[in-house]
């Protein structure tokens, strides 16, 4: 039985996050979405465990993460992830990144193609612009600031036309004026505003294996869209999990576990 770690590591004059889920395994790197944090991976962690070991990172502005200079672009967040995993020694590594976090990892895995062993996405496409994606920013600038308690919060939230806020509890910390959340909506406005574009090139400028999960009931990734990345792109496997939306490692757990599983082992990878 392994016991997570949380920790921070001074990484390109950061303070960042992160917590290592600990064991012997083969170290699998995991990149939260927008508005997400490290922890959010703790039953994934459990269900690869013990064969691999999940180091998760709190990305720059979420978590316990130092937000830097206000820099939320690409090029910022893949040379954090690169910086973090060389300090670390990661590399070459599993990386997986849902949502944001996977656009992360194969932006990644094209520019520092020596630490990136094999690349799982969920969720993260290759193009996030309207009319193809119809609603690329959610809109958190009215959301509370602080509530009086969790309860409140999340019926806050929920108020604003979230149907369940559990994704965005998982950031959520009491504070001596009440319940908030860790994150700063300015912030992830920016974050959100800046994803936006074509990142095509960056998903096919890697060659190592990739495995795709898209859940056929989001709202986020199309279904054209993720057939056509797995399609354009050599050496790679698509996944689609029926009944899931975009958070498909909650929707369904044990069906995500078991397409990594499956995917690393065809590929070799231990």
């Amino acid at each position: 039985m392994t016991t997570a770690l949380e920790t921070r590591t001074r990484v390109r004059g950061l303070d960042l996050a992160w917590i290592d889920f600990g064991g012997d395994g083969t170290p699998v790197l995991a990149l939260h979405g927008h508005f997400g944090r490290a922890r959010q991976f703790a039953r994934l962690a459990a269900d690869l465990a013990p064969e691999y070991r999940l180091i998760a990172l709190d990305q720059r502005g979420h978590g316990h993460s130092d937000r830097g200079d206000g820099d939320f672009g690409q090029d910022a967040s893949v040379a954090d992830a690169a910086a973090f995993v060389r300090t670390l020694g990661l590399g070459p590594s599993i990386v997986y990144g849902h949502s944001m976090g996977g656009v992360t990892a194969f932006h990644l895995a094209a520019r520092h193609p020596d630490l990136v062993r094999a690349l799982i996405v969920e969720e993260g496409g290759a193009l996030n612009r309207r009319p193809e994606i119809p609603h690329p920013v959610l809109d958190v600038r009215d959301w509370p600031h602080r509530t009086p308690t969790l309860a409140e919060l999340r019926r806050q939230i929920e108020a604003r036309g979230i149907p369940d806020a559990s994704y965005f509890l998982e950031s959520a910390v009491e504070h001596a004026d009440g319940w908030g959340l860790l994150f700063d909506y300015t912030d992830m406005m920016r974050s959100q505003e800046v994803l936006i574009g074509d990142w095509w090139p960056q998903w096919l400028g890697s060659t190592c294996p990739a495995l795709l999960v898209h859940g056929l009931a989001s709202a986020i990734l199309p279904t054209s869209m993720a057939r056509d990345m797995a399609n354009r792109r050599p050496n790679t496997v698509l996944r689609e999990l029926p009944g899931c939306g975009h958070w498909v490692h909650s929707d369904d757990p044990a069906g995500f576990t078991q397409v990594v599983r499956e995917f690393l082992a065809e590929a070799g990878i231990p």
